[in-house]
């Protein structure tokens, strides 16, 4: 059975990050949904660097479900957007109450995780330029990925780390190496 996952984008995302994720778990044969966190419920989106993509929904239409991982994608003003998205905000609190994983990579970490002290306690990176914000988390800023299974959070830092990152996701909700195909398939040899 594929494993549900959440990847919620907003206006100002990292297009890198947010389709590297989208694209690398969905070859690993997860039910990815891309969720609009927008005020006006409109799902065209347009990332931080003018790429325009249509979400599947609006996070909305999210909040009754459960996922295997919720993962965010950084950019700016694309994390601000997140972190002030109340039914993300209440679906990332039951994720960590739920004890099922929840990722972040670049400014989201910071500016939406840590925000909203999801961080607490957490081995976690971000983003250099916002390793100030990581208030709680117990930072590891010379790691370009980290993953904290004791607590199910993955961290990274920015878009040279997105493919990184998104097979860390894949290990994490199918295993440890269930990527190795997957990075294979991608040629992605340094991985392996």
């Amino acid at each position: 059975m594929p494993r549900q996952i959440l990847v919620p984008v907003a206006n100002g995302c990292e297009e890198i990050e947010a389709v590297t994720i989208i694209d690398t778990l969905r070859r690993a044969g997860a039910q990815v949904t891309i969720a609009a966190c927008t005020s006006d419920h409109v799902l065209d989106i347009k990332a931080s660097r003018g790429l325009h993509f249509v979400a599947d929904c609006h996070i909305e239409n999210c909040i009754d479900n459960n996922y295997h991982l919720i993962a965010l994608p950084g950019g700016m003003p694309g994390s601000a957007h997140l972190r002030d998205c109340q039914p993300l905000a209440e679906m990332l609190a039951r994720q960590q109450a739920s004890d099922r994983w929840y990722a972040a990579i670049c400014a989201a970490a910071a500016v939406v995780l840590a925000h909203h002290s999801l961080l607490d306690n957490v081995r976690a990176t971000c983003y250099p330029s916002f390793f100030d914000q990581l208030e709680g988390a117990l930072t590891q800023p010379g790691d370009p990925v980290v993953v904290d299974a004791k607590k199910k959070v993955i961290t990274a830092q920015g878009p040279g780390c997105a493919m990184a990152f998104s097979f860390a996701l894949i290990d994490a909700v199918y295993g440890k190496d269930a990527y190795r195909p997957i990075a294979k398939q991608m040629l992605a040899d340094w991985a392996l």
